[in-house]
């Protein structure tokens, strides 16, 4: 179990990476919607919000398979699954992450269920700039999250 846990650390660390890069791409593709007024690259804005809240949850989904070996299910399993990474379980693990990196999230998480049910060109490009303009400060929250999250990981696989 303690190579699961170093493992499991290793895998949020790069993952943390990745999402890094999502967000400054999503930021690059707003501002140049901004600045040149082609809408084209709103599709790329909320692509990228979009792959933002999905990386953070497959974060979750690796951390609940490993830690708690029970992911939700049901209809509403995305928002149990984010519920879930923000309590404390006794005995098992700290919560992943703070209630407001939860309420952050959320904003994601529903914008990302709009952009798999709708045609992009119904978006609204004032809902993607004020989504884009809270991605950096909840892409902070998320990251000193886990990394302290993976703080608790390193500090179990060493015992």
């Amino acid at each position: 179990m303690k190579f699961e846990y170093a493992s499991l650390a290793g895998r949020i660390k790069r993952a943390l990476l990745d999402l890094k890069w999502v967000v400054d791409r999503a930021e690059l593709l707003q501002d140049k919607a901004q600045r040149s007024g082609d809408d084209g690259f709103f599709d790329g804005v909320a692509l990228n919000l979009h792959s933002f809240y999905s990386g953070v949850e497959r974060i979750f989904e690796d951390i609940a398979r490993t830690i708690e070996r029970s992911i939700p299910s049901g209809v509403e399993w995305h928002q149990d699954l984010l519920l879930q990474m923000s309590a404390e379980i006794p005995l098992v693990r700290p919560p992943v992450i703070a209630s407001e990196t939860r309420d952050c999230l959320d904003e994601f998480r529903g914008f990302r269920h709009v952009v798999r049910n709708v045609y992009t060109f119904h978006l609204r490009p004032s809902r993607l700039q004020e989504l884009t303009a809270q991605l950096q400060q909840c892409y902070l929250r998320v990251e000193q999250d886990l990394i302290d999250f993976t703080v608790f990981l390193e500090k179990l696989s060493q015992e």
